[in-house]
């Protein structure tokens, strides 16, 4: 238990660590992150959509498309929650004769549930932001029509923006959640694994965070 804790502390500590690099990062040169981009294009979308008479069915497509991802993802969600509620008995029961006693690890049951715990919390908050990223692309579904002639209310193209960019934000959580997810998958085998896929997340994220070039 006590590798356990280390590895769990030192994985939190990585992952903050990154993400204030990042916030940084972002905040001084915005160019250079896919995120503020993305922000960027959204915006331009929404000036493109509401500044024209013509692109209704662009815009009903196009929303359409991200529900349906949104809502296939909460899906995954759930269906992963109840496959680790049906099968984490069973799991627990194999762990005991594979876990690494070589590496100086001892198996532990309590152990074993927190990180049950862990993975579960997880797919919930994937769920949660899957969810609210559905509810913000149907508001900005309605939000995105109101305009009327080509002009476009500067308050209410504010609005519309922000409502996307939120959407698109939690869909971002959501899918960092099942990159999460990963690490503690790995964590059932080990303190050290979880340490060694922590690290590789964090280059993965690096790459994907980074604005191709």
């Amino acid at each position: 238990m006590k590798y356990d804790v280390i590895a769990l502390s030192v994985s939190v500590f990585l992952l903050i660590l990154y993400y204030v690099y990042l916030g940084l990062r972002s905040r001084r040169h915005p160019e250079t992150s896919v995120h503020a981009l993305n922000a960027k294009l959204r915006e331009r979308w929404v000036a493109m959509v509401m500044g024209s008479d013509k692109q209704d069915i662009l815009a009903i497509q196009t929303l359409r498309n991200s529900v349906m991802a949104a809502n296939f993802m909460a899906s995954t969600s759930i269906l992963l929650i109840i496959g680790t509620l049906n099968t984490g008995e069973k799991i627990g029961q194999w762990l005991i004769h594979w876990h690494p006693h070589q590496l100086g690890e001892q198996f532990s049951s309590d152990g074993w549930q927190i990180k049950l715990s862990l993975l579960l919390l997880v797919f919930a908050v994937a769920f949660f932001c899957f969810s609210m990223a559905i509810r913000f692309f149907n508001h900005v579904g309605y939000m995105i029509n109101l305009s009327t002639d080509g002009a476009i209310d500067p308050l209410l193209f504010q609005q519309t923006c922000a409502y996307l960019n939120r959407a698109g934000r939690y869909y971002t959580y959501g899918t960092r959640s099942f990159f999460i997810s990963l690490p503690l998958i790995l964590w059932f085998f080990g303190a050290y694994f979880l340490v060694a896929a922590t690290a590789g997340l964090i280059v993965g994220l690096a790459v994907l965070d980074r604005v191709p070039e």
